[in-house]
């Protein structure tokens, strides 16, 4: 009887295509064999199809590696929008009817958990951009920042009651926060429209119990048993009985109101900038060299990213084509969405300087918790890109050659839900979920081979270490 390690790749591959994702990413852990066959399904686009108030929205991983979508747990549609991503968990913030405050969840649509946040209360002109979090947010274990408006950062910790609001943070005329990254060891790097960064540095993460003992009640994965008659008995919602399905659940959030009275009880954060006063402040003329201090006030579209511990902005043109006038007399043309990528060198000074290669690495931007990625050989991926969502459907998945400077559109594997159009949201960088098994132990017959069996664990160690490592 043949191993299982033997079938045919083309077969495998046929019986991988009706596989789930959980299943899928079980076969490529069942041996290195089917590993090679089976390609990875991160990175991924994350999909949403429909978007009908208090109905379950069906969501997907459209993988690119795989050229196919992976079914996710839907969840219930209110009024509500995905405001980050970071691994397998999505963020979506959810406004109550009338309410000055917004509900977070974390939400991981692959293994249907979820984590209610405790409430973001903000003034009426606040807008929550993006929000960041720690990987593996638990009930008792989380840690998360948010851009509140266009100067405040927000964060909160396990036993807080509220999200604990900064002050506002001091920054140029015309200038606001547009990005957020989360680099592990409570720091959260903060990225305005003009090329300033400061570093949020959140307190040491630990076990708390929810201050919040209610947060249970309100659930984007269950909608309760009052608004599933409502909506069995009205399948087209009108704009009034919209209203009436917020109302339903700003009353759940309205139970959580006695909690988020008094201190946020949040342990201490602390927010600085990257570059001292005397270095570069916020100057751009000393942070970037000509004619980037030009072309970092031209650029509306700015994001971080950390690739293999060095911090880079990347920035997009997002109005037109700009003919820019060089200090010495040349010009620079400067299409739409062209995009410049600059690394942080500390000792330097200008200290940010753009960088035409990425070292085999591509970056995958937007609303996600920005990650770059090894590329070379890895299928579906293009090296030394920039992976961005936008374009002239503003939802479209980009990306940008670094080589050719130019951005063409990724289109996605076919989704097809009936009557329910699909929209794209985010980069959505699953893991592998792949459990290393033990090494059976060595025979004496073997011990010949003992050199080539160390080199075939070193490669498997390397592959369960980097999910997404292919050699």
């Amino acid at each position: 009887m043949a191993l299982w390690a033997d079938l045919p790749p083309e077969l495998l591959g046929r019986i991988a295509d009706g596989l789930g994702l959980k299943c899928y990413t079980s076969a490529r852990g069942a041996c290195a064999a089917w590993r090679r066959v089976l390609p990875p399904p991160a990175p991924a686009l994350l999909v949403l199809a429909g978007n009908e108030w208090g109905h379950s929205c069906p969501a997907f991983a459209a993988s690119l590696p795989t050229r196919r979508p992976f079914a996710l747990a839907p969840f219930a549609s209110y009024n509500s929008r995905c405001v980050g991503s970071s691994g397998d968990w999505i963020a979506i913030s959810v406004v109550p009817y009338l309410e000055r405050r917004a509900v977070i969840v974390l939400l991981n649509p692959v293994t249907a958990a979820e984590v209610v946040l405790p409430p973001l209360i903000y003034d009426t002109v606040w807008v929550v951009s993006k929000v960041v979090f720690a990987p593996g947010p638990a009930k008792d274990d989380f840690a998360a920042a948010a851009i509140c408006g266009s100067d405040r950062i927000a964060y909160v910790t396990p036993g807080g009651r509220r999200w604990a609001v900064l002050d506002p943070v001091s920054v140029a005329a015309g200038d606001h926060f547009t990005d957020l990254v989360y680099h592990g060891e409570g720091k959260v790097y903060c990225l305005t429209r003009c090329g300033d960064v400061r570093v949020l540095l959140l307190p040491e993460r630990r076990r708390r119990q929810p201050a919040t003992v209610n947060g249970s009640e309100f659930s984007l994965l269950q909608t309760p048993e009052n608004i599933r008659r409502w909506l069995s008995a009205a399948r087209t919602p009108t704009e009034g009985m919209a209203i009436d399905v917020l109302r339903n659940v700003s009353d759940l959030f309205v139970r959580l109101s006695p909690e988020c009275r008094g201190e946020d009880l949040n342990e201490v954060a602390t927010i600085e900038p990257l570059l001292s006063t005397e270095n570069a402040g916020s100057s751009p003329g000393i942070a970037f060299a000509p004619p980037y201090d030009i072309v970092s006030r031209l650029t509306g579209a700015k994001n971080l990213v950390i690739c293999e511990g060095n911090l880079y902005q990347v920035w997009r043109n997002t109005s037109c084509t700009v003919t820019l006038q060089l200090p010495g007399g040349g010009r620079r043309r400067t299409p739409l969405n062209e995009i410049f990528v600059l690394r942080y060198y500390p000792q330097r000074q200008p200290c940010w300087d753009v960088v035409k290669c990425l070292g085999g690495y591509s970056f995958f931007i937007g609303r996600n918790n920005a990650m770059s990625m090894y590329a070379e050989g890895l299928p579906g991926i293009r090296p030394n890109c920039v992976y961005w969502i936008g374009g002239n459907g503003k939802d479209q998945g980009m990306i940008f050659d670094m080589e050719t400077g130019s951005s063409t559109s990724y289109g996605i594997p076919d989704i097809t839900v009936p009557e329910h159009p699909h929209r794209t949201v985010c980069w959505y960088l699953l893991k592998d979920m792949v459990t290393p098994l033990p090494p059976p132990p060595p025979q004496p017959a073997a011990v010949a081979a003992t050199e080539q069996g160390m080199h075939r664990q070193q490669q498997q160690n390397k592959v369960l270490q980097y999910p997404w490592y292919s050699g």
